[in-house]
């Protein structure tokens, strides 16, 4: 299971490859989110335009001169591709990244600017996933899971040694979810840094992978996908992933596409931050109040992704 020294490991790994993003205030705001101080950590700002880099940067360190030779595999959503395409254009190795059909087209052309060649298939995740395994059958190349590797959720964990050192009172921190390994780092840090944080997860009405799954108290396969958001639109977590979610985890709460969007529409408007679906989950659980930020109270909104979906 991941520790809090893999976590400092990977910090020291990734250190000047990937940017140190700033913690804001979400306040003043024409229309407050809660009586109590919300800010924001923006790895929107990070390098390729998520946190992202932080895990594929960290697994890219461990991999051997061999299995960078072979050749960067990986199916994303979009900001993960974005992520593993970045990664190897840093150490002049090639990259393959598969995405489904719903990828954001703007994020596809990124991937492609960063030198990786860029696949298109299925329509979801766990399709492109399945011909991008396929694919390294048959080349050889190394493949690099999105989520569930203890090196890509020790990267995503860097992200609260940061928030320790730039607000340590924080209470409530919010985290959207895809496949798991963002807030696995992130729940990993947390917790043994300060147990008394909450981390609360949010996934959308589309695609409650980890809601799903702790319902049941084991892994499930979600029968369908009906989120728009391919970022969030895995459709089965990882044993290792759901283990740290159930054990350290408060709450998983679900959110609607189109709170999603309204939640970036707000960014836009209120902060001048142009994010994507998925950066703007965990602000759309605040607005939607699924959850709270009372007074007397800290709460971080982790706003994850770039992206012009709250613009015009």
């Amino acid at each position: 299971m991941l520790s809090l020294a893999e976590i400092r490991a990977a910090a020291s790994r990734i250190a000047g490859k990937v940017r140190r993003t700033p913690l804001i205030a979400g306040g003043p705001a024409k229309r407050a989110l809660g009586p109590g101080p919300v800010s924001f950590k923006l790895e929107c700002l990070q390098v390729t335009g998520s946190f992202k880099a932080r895990g594929a940067i960290s697994k890219l360190t461990l991999l051997s001169e061999a299995a960078l030779a072979r050749g960067l595999v990986t199916a994303s959503g979009g900001n993960h591709g974005l992520a593993i395409a970045y990664a190897g254009w840093l150490v002049g190795r090639p990259a393959t990244i598969f995405v489904p059909e719903s990828v954001s087209p703007a994020k596809a052309a990124k991937i492609k600017e960063w030198g990786a060649e860029l696949v298109v298939t299925g329509k979801v995740w766990d399709e492109a996933n399945r011909a991008a395994l396929d694919h390294v059958e048959r080349v050889g190349a190394t493949y690099v899971h999105p989520f569930a590797d203890p090196a890509i959720m020790a990267g995503q964990g860097t992200i609260a040694l940061e928030l320790f050192e730039q607000d340590p009172e924080i209470e409530t921190l919010i985290v959207a979810i895809g496949g798991g390994g963002l807030i696995s780092g992130i729940a990993t840090a947390t917790k043994a840094l300060n147990p008394k944080m909450r981390v609360i997860g949010v996934e959308p009405v589309g695609a409650p992978t980890l809601h799903a799954s702790l319902a049941a108290g084991r892994v499930v396969t979600l029968p369908e996908i009906t989120t728009t958001v391919p970022t969030l639109a895995a459709g089965r977590t990882d044993e290792m992933n759901f283990e740290i979610v159930r054990r350290l985890v408060e709450e998983i709460v679900l959110v609607t596409d189109e709170e999603m969007r309204e939640a970036a529409r707000w960014l836009w408007f209120e902060c001048g931050l142009a994010v994507d679906l998925s950066g703007a989950a965990s602000v759309a659980a605040i607005l939607a109040g699924r959850v709270a930020a009372p007074a007397g109270r800290r709460t971080c909104a982790l706003v994850c992704g770039a992206g012009a979906d709250g613009i015009g």
